[in-house]
């Protein structure tokens, strides 16, 4: 087995300093050392979504990354959106427009929708689905999705 790692990331404001496995996913990093368990394991093969966050202001698939790779950039989790206990515009699109299901693939949609909103101020209907096409969610159509980040970008 080999050695621990000293890493130093930067969570939603935060600076981490840990020793991590070398193999220990990002996923893992997040959940299990930091706690912040918004972020989900889904399939860990990188098809689903359900572990996305924002590394250095770019989502990514947290299942697909080691905790090391993410020694010294900044990462923003579903816990690091709403501030001062006001909702995200994309968050609060989930709530409104009734994106809401089981809620097991929302922090991923919602990541992958910050960045699509950071990237283009008024995406179409089509862009959003595009998107959003690396996210999985089994309960719903996609509609009410892409309707919640439809009101997140008229709402900015």
């Amino acid at each position: 087995m080999a050695s621990p790692v000293q890493i130093r990331v930067t969570i939603n404001g935060t600076l981490h300093t840990h020793e991590v496995e070398p193999r220990l996913l990002l996923v893992h990093y997040l959940r299990e050392v930091c706690g912040l368990t918004g972020t989900h394991v889904g399939c860990e093969t990188s098809l689903c979504g359900a572990c996305t966050v924002l590394v250095d202001g770019k989502a990514v698939k947290s299942c697909t990354m080691f905790a090391v790779q993410a020694d010294g950039c900044a990462l923003t989790t579903i816990e690091g959106l709403a501030v001062n206990g006001d909702l995200h515009p994309v968050q609060e699109g989930f709530w409104e427009r009734h994106a809401l299901q089981c809620g097991y693939c929302t922090p991923g949609m919602v990541m992958t929708a910050v960045q699509l909103l950071a990237d283009r101020k008024r995406p179409t209907r089509e862009e959003i689905a595009h998107a959003l096409r690396g996210n999985l969610c089994r309960c719903t159509g996609y509609t009410h999705i892409i309707d919640a980040v439809e009101h997140a970008a008229a709402r900015r």
